[in-house]
């Protein structure tokens, strides 16, 4: 009997080791780009899929099922897909320790788990709820693993306006990046120790993607992207559009505030270092930490300065209510929270909606 070892050619898929890809970062980053490539190495992702549209002509790689279940909670939660306010995590954090969405969400990976043993995972809401798919990965006998896709911070705004029709100002969209990039860090900073995380420049990806994606496959042990064949290659190469990056702005083209602007800046240069072989280090963290506490002071302080434009908002409500009863007209439900148009529910801070529901009698 010989004792070569056998051909790594020569593993049966199905025996491969359990895993879950998590593809995270910021909307328009580059995640469908990375979600597709995967898809195209082997990995699975779990059917059916949102389907393409001129937003994103080449798929975004996003399990409908998944999209659902995300828009789902963050309403639960009354949280947005690019909300700027550091409270927002405590409510999605809840959320996820719930035991019924746990499980819901493990037995929908099992599912999947039967198609192939290495899946992909991505929406642009996940950040939001990497606990919840941690835990339902460990309690399926998978390997969570997690790849964050970094693009400059102003052309992730200018493409959200462009695409998404974003009438949100420059300002608030800088501010949602850096909320969501300095958490999604956090959150997946616990994988650091087995090298199950990655981050990825949207520009490495398109100007050498093999390069990129078998780093990701090694690092990770994505053994589909470690065993894949020569035809994937070249769908890979048909499949990558160095022009996909079609929107360019700098940092001093969004006219932020001063304060905004430059903690956006330093955390996009700390965020880079995480991209270099190497550059996953504690000294990385801690200032990606002193980041993420001076960002809470900025909101925090923007919130106290705003005041006004929360009793404004405070004044709609009251209005909108009002308006809801009157003579010959239904009588306005217990809940009059459901007049309240959600973007104006998200101008008014977290701790003054918590005193207009108590007023209103309710919990959530």
């Amino acid at each position: 009997m010989s004792d070569r070892p056998a051909d790594p050619s020569d593993i049966d898929p199905a025996d491969y080791p359990r895993k879950v890809l998590f593809v995270a970062g910021a909307g328009r980053s580059g995640t469908s780009t990375m979600a597709g490539l995967m898809q195209i190495m082997g990995l699975h992702v779990p059917q059916p899929e949102v389907v393409a549209d001129e937003t994103n002509p080449k798929g975004f790689g996003e399990p409908a099922w998944v999209v659902a279940h995300h828009d789902r909670l963050l309403k639960e939660a009354g949280v947005q897909v690019s909300d700027a306010r550091p409270d927002a995590w405590f409510e999605t954090g809840r959320i996820s320790t719930r035991e019924h969405e746990r499980i819901a969400t493990a037995a929908w990976l099992e599912e999947h788990f039967a198609v192939s043993t290495e899946l992909v995972v991505k929406d642009p809401r996940l950040s939001w709820f990497l606990a919840l798919w941690r835990v339902a990965a460990v309690r399926t006998g998978a390997t969570p693993v997690f790849a964050t896709m970094l693009r400059p911070p102003a052309e992730v705004v200018g493409s959200k306006q462009t695409y998404y029709n974003n009438r949100a100002g420059s300002a608030h969209l800088a501010a949602s990046w850096l909320n969501m990039l300095l958490h999604t860090e956090r959150a997946t900073r616990e994988s650091v120790a087995d090298g199950g995380r990655i981050f990825v420049r949207y520009a490495d990806l398109l100007d050498d993607w093999t390069r990129i994606v078998m780093r990701a496959g090694e690092q990770l042990g994505l053994q589909h992207v470690m065993h894949a064949k020569s035809e994937q290659i070249r769908d890979g190469h048909r499949f990558v559009d160095p022009s996909l990056r079609r929107v360019t702005q700098t940092l001093e083209d969004l006219a932020l505030p001063p304060r905004l602007h430059e903690l956006t800046a330093e955390t996009w240069t700390e965020l880079n270092k995480l991209a270099d072989p190497g550059g996953d280090t504690a000294e990385v963290h801690q200032a990606l930490d002193q980041l993420r506490e001076a960002y809470v002071e900025l909101y925090e302080a923007s919130e106290g300065i705003s005041r006004s434009s929360v009793i404004a908002a405070e004044q709609r409500v009251r209005k909108q209510v009002k308006g809801g009863g009157g003579a010959g007209k239904q009588a306005a439900p217990a809940d009059p929270a459901h007049k309240v148009p959600h973007r104006v529910r998200a101008a008014i801070p977290a701790p003054v909606r918590r005193g207009l529901r108590k007023a209103w009698g309710r919990t959530r």
